[in-house]
């Protein structure tokens, strides 16, 4: 198998000739950190958000969708602590006058002594086999002990510069730590800054009295100042939700790494208002439930990790991770938090709008606390990608590329190809294309040989393809092909609709 890297670059070149991922504007050399989704992509793409639409807001009776504008009053920003406060510790190599996140560099390290914790338990796993105590080695093990001493010296060093925002003191440590620069080798680092990530634009009709506003750099904000809108027009009650799909934006002074981090982006959130005092109870089911959806995609669970947050943004009382195997590491794809009533309370103070909500139980009003789920659709998809890509070896000794994409997710869910363009099999697979259309996303071929066509259609993740040769024209029956088994077999045309739909519906 390729390693990561190779893999990264491989799923790229795929994305590109199976119309899944196109750099933005390429005729004019590309836009850096900006992408667009080819026919392929958008059908992906927007399975993925009705999935996570319906497991959202259809299946719970207390979730409610919502989608905000992108521009909002300016002042939003500022009640929210993005205006002061919306920053990213940043680095440059003198070297390779490339830019760093700082924070990312001594987490990056620190993720290697975590490596090197695993390959030892792996080590011994293999050596004493089921005798192995692994609670056991990791308290006992000297080696695993100084390292994780190491770690917990780091840790406190680290969180401690961050909460102080003390610049100097965490340039100090990437230079204690002898942390190089990953493109130079070298360490000759500048002193950390802080940038502002929000991309700001002018507002108005004329640009001499135009206002400055702000693309939103999250979509959450929108949820919390409709709070009120929806909950009385909902008549919704403690505890509900408001769901959103959206467009955010961040100036991103180091976007790389594909479709990971982009500078446009898609957020799917959800905030969940409830009692105060109920909110750690609320975080830990919605974290629970979270990393089941993401299992129930399909993908191994041994993808994903919980992943704690050292250390809390101003807002939040508790905060963990999902992180997802990318081709560069586990990163994050999702983040629960819980954001307390920080929000509502700065919206309300900043507003002079009451926003509070009537507990009639109580017999009193109070600011709602909040439970947010926040995930990336692309980083989502990109997680989806490095899955689903596979090199495969068959028996007759050639090769193929199969996208093993989830049946319900895959852009196309069956191809009809009738073997030859003459004979009247053309009209007859036109005729099953016209059935299967207006209940799945088809699609019609019949230029090339039939291996050709279903190396193709493997290469774009369709789960079944439905060959219609001369015996069709005979006994109505169909060649059914299956994507990751390539086991065929006949079947009568009337049966076609319902075993796809049997393959894609079994998840939803």
């Amino acid at each position: 198998m390729a390693n990561n890297e190779d893999l990264l670059k491989k799923i790229i070149a795929h994305s590109k000739e199976y119309g899944f991922i196109f750099q933005s504007s390429e005729i004019y050399d590309g836009l850096s950190a900006a992408y667009d989704y080819g026919q392929n992509g958008v059908e992906l793409k927007n399975n993925i958000k009705d999935y996570w639409w319906k497991s959202m807001v259809q299946y719970h009776e207390n979730i409610v969708g919502l989608d905000s504008a992108i521009f909002m009053h300016p002042t939003v920003w500022k009640a929210s602590g993005h205006v002061d406060a919306f920053n990213d510790p940043m680095i440059d190599n003198k070297d390779s006058k490339k830019r760093y996140r700082a924070d990312v560099l001594v987490e990056d390290y620190l993720a290697k002594i975590e490596d090197k914790i695993k390959k030892e338990v792996n080590k011994a796993r293999k050596r004493f086999g089921d005798d192995f105590d692994e609670k056991q080695f990791l308290a006992t093990n000297k080696r695993v002990l100084d390292r994780q001493a190491k770690i917990d010296e780091i840790k406190g060093r680290f969180v401690d510069a961050l909460e102080k925002n003390d610049l100097v003191a965490l340039k100090k440590l990437i230079e204690d730590l002898e942390i190089k620069c990953p493109l130079s080798g070298s360490k000759n680092w500048t002193d950390v800054r802080q940038f502002n990530l929000m991309f700001s634009t002018q507002f108005g009709s004329l640009s001499e009295g135009a206002n400055q506003i702000y693309l939103r750099p999250e979509t959450a904000q929108g949820i919390f100042v409709n709070y009120l809108n929806v909950q009385k027009t909902g008549r919704m009650k403690l505890p509900f939700g408001i769901a959103q799909i959206g467009k955010a934006f961040r100036n991103e002074i180091v976007a790389r790494q594909f479709i990971f981090r982009m500078r446009e982006f898609e957020q799917m959130e959800m905030q969940f208002f409830v009692k105060p005092g109920e909110e750690i109870k609320w975080f830990n089911y919605w974290k629970e439930e979270r990393m089941k959806w993401h299992l129930s995609l399909g993908i191994p669970e041994s993808y994903y990790r919980f992943h704690e947050h050292d250390k809390l943004a101003h807002y939040a009382n508790a905060a963990f991770d999902i992180d997802f195997d990318f081709p560069m590491g586990f990163k994050e794809i999702e983040g629960i938090h819980s954001r307390t009533d920080f929000d509502l309370e700065a919206h309300q103070k900043m507003s002079g709008k009451k926003i509070q909500y009537f507990d009639n139980e109580e017999n009193k009003s109070y600011v709602p606390y909040v439970v947010e789920t926040s995930i990336g659709l692309d980083r989502t998809f990109l997680a989806i990608l490095t899955f689903a890509y596979t090199e495969e070896k068959l028996e007759d000794g050639s090769e193929r590329v199969v996208m093993k994409i989830p049946p319900f997710l895959a852009p196309i869910k069956a191809a009809v190809l009738p073997l030859t363009k003459k004979d009247g099999l053309p009209e007859k697979a036109r005729k099953i294309m016209d059935n299967l259309k207006y209940d799945y996303n088809c699609h019609y071929e019949e230029k090339d040989t039939i291996g050709r066509r279903y190396r193709r259609q493997d290469a774009i993740g369709t789960p079944y393809c439905i060959t219609v040769d001369h015996q069709t024209l005979e006994d109505n029956t169909v060649t059914i092909r299956e994507r990751d088994s390539m086991k065929q077999e006949r079947i009568p045309m009337e049966k076609i609709s319902g075993i796809i739909g049997e393959k894609i519906c079994s998840v939803l």
